[in-house]
């Protein structure tokens, strides 16, 4: 099985940590296949910044020649799921959905943990648009921009921690989800501060990305994620032939 695991952003490092936190999850006989967009934002932290990403992640998937089973969009509240949904047979798993669902399994009520406020609107926007906004206690965030975590990750851990407390204390969360893919790896401590179940998206959608394949399950190509109609679109594609 070969499931590509794709970076909303092009900053190298993020894809590996993201690469590493899938690998670490991933069955034997999964093989990861972590991709960096061929152009866009360094990060992604505000809807034109995820809008742009969104078109350079379809891009960067439609890019690759060997076959795969699956996709991981690997932005926490970020857009572009259904335009490669429908551009896709295979299933496509984004980290929010996968977190969410995954939380909604062990607590009645989950907080999300995420960077900067700005970005609180979308992950809110999101959790409604797959129907889990109900079951959100609170969207939190720590002040720290996506690259700070990866240069900082002490600093990143102390902020999750203390955001993650208050939601359990102040909002009733009772699981808690990191709203970034930059904070892969960071669950483990999260959860031993906060004192509640913690969800990385990244592993979350791996393992649900792999349970589908191996049920033999595909996306609908009947109504709203059926096949882009037959086109001429100019510009694209727009990286390689």
């Amino acid at each position: 099985m070969r499931i590509v695991v794709a970076n909303v952003n092009t900053t190298e490092a993020v894809t590996g940590v993201i690469a590493e936190q899938a690998g670490k999850v991933a069955a034997p006989g999964t093989d990861i296949v972590a991709v960096t967009p061929f152009f866009g934002p360094t990060s992604v932290e505000g809807n034109f910044e995820s809008h742009l990403a969104a078109v350079a992640v379809m891009d960067r998937v439609r890019a690759i020649e060997e076959p795969y089973d699956a996709v991981v969009l690997a932005g926490f509240g970020e857009h572009g799921k259904e335009g490669l949904a429908e551009l896709l047979e295979v299933p496509v798993v984004d980290i929010t959905e996968a977190a969410a669902h995954t939380a909604s399994l062990l607590g009645r009520r989950f907080s999300v943990v995420t960077s900067l406020s700005r970005t609180t609107g979308q992950i809110r926007d999101r959790l409604a648009l797959i129907g889990l906004d109900s079951r959100c206690a609170s969207v939190r965030a720590t002040g720290l921009a996506v690259l700070e975590l990866e240069a900082d990750p002490a600093r990143a851990r102390d902020r999750l921690v203390a955001e993650a407390e208050r939601a359990v204390r102040e909002d009733g969360a009772e699981v808690v989800c990191l709203g970034c893919a930059g904070m892969a790896g960071l669950a483990e401590q999260v959860e031993a501060g906060a004192g509640v179940p913690v969800v990385d998206g990244v592993p979350a959608a791996v393992g649900l990305a792999e349970s589908l394949v191996r049920q033999g399950l595909r996306t609908s190509k009947v109504g709203g994620w059926a096949a882009p109609l037959p086109k001429r679109i100019t510009g694209w594609p727009i990286t390689g032939p």
